[in-house]
């Protein structure tokens, strides 16, 4: 079983997406505003590395976050 941190990532990258995915959906936020706000937190954990002695889950993070952008996961697509 996962521990706790690990559940509560999982939750709120689900809740987070979700929340993308409906700002695109009622025409709050466009396509690229949504991979701005993806491309800036990718950012925010890539500066960080070295910062606080958690180098390895600000890497992590931030290639998860590039992960999501190149696979469009955060729009819908027809």
């Amino acid at each position: 079983m996962k521990d706790d941190q690990s559940l509560a990532g999982m939750a709120a990258l689900s809740i987070c997406e979700a929340l993308l995915l409906a700002l695109n959906d009622a025409n709050i936020l466009p396509e690229n505003e949504i991979m701005g706000v993806l491309t800036d937190a990718a950012a925010t954990h890539e500066n960080a590395i070295g910062l606080d002695g958690e180098s390895d889950q600000h890497r992590g993070a931030a290639a998860l976050i590039r992960k999501i952008v190149a696979g469009g996961n955060s729009v819908r697509r027809p």
